[in-house]
């Protein structure tokens, strides 16, 4: 009797595994590996990590090619990536429960906690208020001033005061610009409220009660962490570059947790149960209600490529329609690392992809391709839609380089090269030094630790700039000149830094 009662339990058991195999969509049974190996051959992509959560359970994790091209050390589940803006919905979390909690309101005016803070314009001082932080409502263009803020030995007082500076380019609550610095302030508040920083506070109370174990608030010591990948681009050159760690724990509440997919699952896992993990409640269903509730229009135009309307921004978390479902997103870039999460809670579906080369699109294409699967929506290879286009913008940029390095011909400049020389100012950035050597000029950042860049004349009063770490880019230079005298130059970084070149204006 009792064999034949375990018996049909047993039965009973296999069935059910069968039926929840059976429930897989075929790309994810059948193609999904031999999709990612060739999205890494194809996009020159070292390593990736995936996690896939489907009611409830991990139905994929694993880790693709590897964390260090020179030990060629595998990635896998437990390999450390910079998740970057990730980052940003753990801030979001926090405060939306310290709203739920009473602790504070996200409708708090933000001088309510530094009422010597400013910003540009003293009415939207006035009125700024947490929650206008969390939703990129500053009017100041995507990314400004991030070239000042990432990577540099500022406080994150210091960057809080240079907000001042930040001319806005649209009106108060009138556009959506993406801001660290805002995330960073709002971040802050969290300290003003708790008696705790916001590294500590999010440890506290996210990060420990989720059993996230090897996760780390912090990039602080990234480099001796057991197992955590390399960064890589192959942005400008084409030739893969091994990178420096970011160094951006005083951005820290807008992007600077390390973790690994299966860290992030669990995160994800809690997501889709209303704020629970293994039963025990983690975030209040009303706090994450407060996250996903749309902060910001981002468009409400439908998209040529992908089945959505509409797009907003909660609190550190982009919502869409797609296919029918609501979905929420959010991805993260820092130098040499691109990564995205994705839950939707409607099919119990949640998604992670880390990757170690931040000049590449397929950690995106295979989000969607993963989404389309689940989603039902009619097959089209996403990696191939776009990798095309991606190619031959790659190809001219590359070409572009390529040119500006063969005009370096040993030509002389209009002036000798100590006319050059000098410290240059920018008001937001602050102070550069430009010194001469025997060919070329040296610059100096004096606000980041380890930044220099050499510039070497070309012609037509053109000179090449390279920057000593990769990430920054290649980009031609020019320097304004006035009565035989230089009067100042315009630099610029990398578009995934900030758009707009910086004017530095020469004081000797």
């Amino acid at each position: 009797m009792k064999k034949s009662a375990l018996f049909v339990l047993f039965n009973l058991f296999a069935a059910t595994l069968t039926f929840g195999q059976q429930q897989q969509p075929t790309f994810i049974k059948n193609n999904l590996d031999a999709y990612i190996k060739q999205g890494l051959k194809d996009w020159n992509l070292p390593g990736l990590a995936i996690a896939i959560v489907k009611d409830g359970k991990t139905v994929v994790m694993k880790g693709y090619g590897v964390s260090n091209i020179k030990t060629q050390e595998p990635v896998d589940e437990n390999t450390l990536f910079m998740i970057a803006s990730n980052s940003k919905l753990f801030t979001g979390t926090a405060l939306a429960q310290l709203d739920v909690d009473k602790k504070l309101s996200l409708d708090d005016k933000i001088t309510k906690y530094f009422p010597d803070y400013t910003v540009y314009d003293a009415n939207t001082t006035a009125l700024l208020t947490v929650k206008d932080l969390l939703g990129h409502h500053l009017g100041t263009k995507t990314f400004q001033g991030d070239f000042t803020f990432w990577n540099t030995t500022l406080t994150r007082r210091q960057i809080m005061d240079k907000m001042k500076l930040l001319k806005p380019s649209a009106g108060f609550r009138a556009s959506y610009g993406y801001c660290n610095s805002c995330f960073l302030t709002a971040g802050q508040v969290i300290q003003q409220v708790t008696n705790k920083p916001w590294e500590t506070y999010v440890q506290d109370s996210l990060l420990t009660p989720l059993g996230m174990t090897n996760t780390y608030p912090l990039t602080m010591g990234i480099a001796d962490r057991k197992g955590v990948s390399k960064p890589y681009t192959n942005a400008f050159t084409g030739k893969m570059t091994e990178l420096p760690y970011d160094q951006v724990d005083n951005l820290a509440p807008a992007g600077s947790i390390v973790s690994c997919v299966k860290d992030v699952a669990k995160w994800l896992t809690m997501q889709l149960d209303s704020g629970k993990y293994e039963g025990k409640q983690i975030v209040s269903w009303k706090a994450l209600q407060k996250t996903r509730d749309q902060n910001t229009i981002v468009s409400s135009r439908a998209s040529a490529v992908y089945p959505m309307h509409f797009r907003g921004y909660g609190l550190g978390v982009f919502e869409a329609d797609y296919n029918g479902k609501q979905i929420f997103w959010h991805t993260g870039g820092a130098d040499g690392f691109v990564t995205n999460t994705c839950f939707v809670p409607e099919a119990n579906l949640a998604i992670t992809i880390l990757t170690n080369n931040d000049n590449q699109a397929f950690f995106e294409a295979l989000r969607y391709q993963i989404l389309d699967a689940y989603l039902d929506v009619p097959y089209v290879d996403r990696s191939q839609a776009i990798l095309k286009g991606f190619n031959q913008d790659m190809a001219e940029t590359v070409k572009k380089t390529t040119d500006m390095q063969a005009r370096v011909k040993g030509k002389l400049p209009e002036l000798p090269l100590k006319a050059y020389a000098g410290n240059y100012q920018n008001e937001l950035y602050g102070q550069i030094e430009i010194s001469a050597s025997k060919k070329e000029l040296l610059i100096k950042f004096n606000q980041h630790k380890d930044l220099t860049a050499t510039l070497q004349y070309m012609d037509n009063n053109e000179w090449l700039l390279t920057y000593n770490n990769a990430a920054y880019g290649i980009f031609p230079l020019k320097f304004k000149i006035e009565n035989n005298k230089v009067i100042s130059n315009e630099i610029k970084v990398n578009d995934g830094l900030e758009y707009d070149p910086y004017l530095f204006v020469k004081e000797n």
